[in-house]
């Protein structure tokens, strides 16, 4: 539980507040955007919730949090929010693909300490198949959810940082495990390693992406060729007003990390969700190809170094 003795100052009085063992990795920024707000290193509650739904939000950041480090004023109301996982993601129609079934996607919430609170999504292959996209911590609840779902027939995970409770969730529903084979002594029972540079699809619908650079064995997932799933290696950047990848957050090889972001200006898909900062949710392809330009122009000027 959050310590209100440690609280930091910068939270508006009230209920709310995050407290110092915040790792800030934005996770309470995302879930409840009006609420929490980014303050030099950590989190901090910017003003406190004055409608039901600001407070349900407010609630499920509490519980998603991966250290415990938000302190509300209703802890019943908090446990309560774990039914309400994984919550669906709106990721719209692709225009120019209006014709095709969008594309059915999940928040897993229960972000992970061990993946420095990196988000974990559910996604449908095109032959119903249930696929997760890197894990969360194991949750039981969760699982059942999921089981309502149809349960899961596979775990995508883009690289080392983000495993984390994999192991449990695969056994729970015999899923299979997909990680590059540059990464898998982070998942060495994983019961499918993915080799070489090529894009290989691993589900009616879904392709993996190899793109070395953050780490060696970087992949990303794109799923229905609407749905990009960047791990560690693409974002949008509140703060830039742009998509963004970070050199100071880059653990394996920057130049390669570059030319994997210049291979994705190709690759079709109108929807960012990436496993640490902001998604981006655009009207089709063609929008989202100028983004990705504005960004290469961006990192190409040396304007990469910024990791929100």
């Amino acid at each position: 539980m959050a310590n209100p003795a440690t609280r930091f100052a910068d939270n508006v009085p009230g209920g709310f507040f995050v407290d110092a063992a915040c790792i800030d990795c934005d996770t309470c920024r995302q879930v409840a955007p009006l609420i929490f707000a980014e303050a030099g290193g950590h989190a901090r509650v910017q003003r406190q919730p004055d409608a039901a739904v600001e407070h349900r939000n407010a609630l499920r950041a509490a519980l998603c949090c991966p250290v415990n480090a938000i302190g509300t004023p209703d802890p019943a109301g908090m446990r309560a929010t774990v039914g309400d996982f994984p919550l669906a993601v709106a990721v719209g129609d692709n225009t120019e693909n209006s014709a095709k079934k969008p594309v059915a996607v999940w928040y897993n919430g229960f972000n992970a300490a061990g993946s420095y609170g990196g988000n974990s999504y559910l996604v449908r292959a095109g032959d119903g198949g249930l696929w997760m996209v890197d894990s969360p911590r194991w949750q039981p609840a969760l699982a059942g959810a999921m089981e309502k779902l149809g349960g899961l027939a596979g775990i995508f995970l883009t690289h080392r940082d983000d495993v984390a409770d994999a192991a449990r969730y695969a056994k729970r529903f015999g899923a299979r495990r997909v990680i590059h084979v540059r990464d898998a002594d982070a998942c060495p029972e994983a019961e499918w390693k993915m080799s070489g540079e090529d894009a290989v699809t691993i589900a009616p619908g879904l392709v993996a992406i190899p793109t070395p650079g953050h780490t060696a064995g970087h992949m990303a997932l794109l799923a229905h060729d609407a749905v990009l799933f960047s791990g560690d290696h693409l974002w949008w950047s509140r703060r830039l007003r742009r998509l963004n990848a970070s050199r100071s957050v880059c653990w394996h090889s920057w130049s390669q990390q570059v030319a994997s972001l210049r291979r994705l200006v190709d690759v079709r898909f109108h929807a960012v969700l990436p496993g640490h900062g902001e998604r981006l949710i655009v009207a089709d392809a063609g929008v989202m190809r100028g983004a990705m330009e504005r960004m290469l122009a961006a990192v190409d000027a040396g304007g990469a170094d910024d990791d929100d």
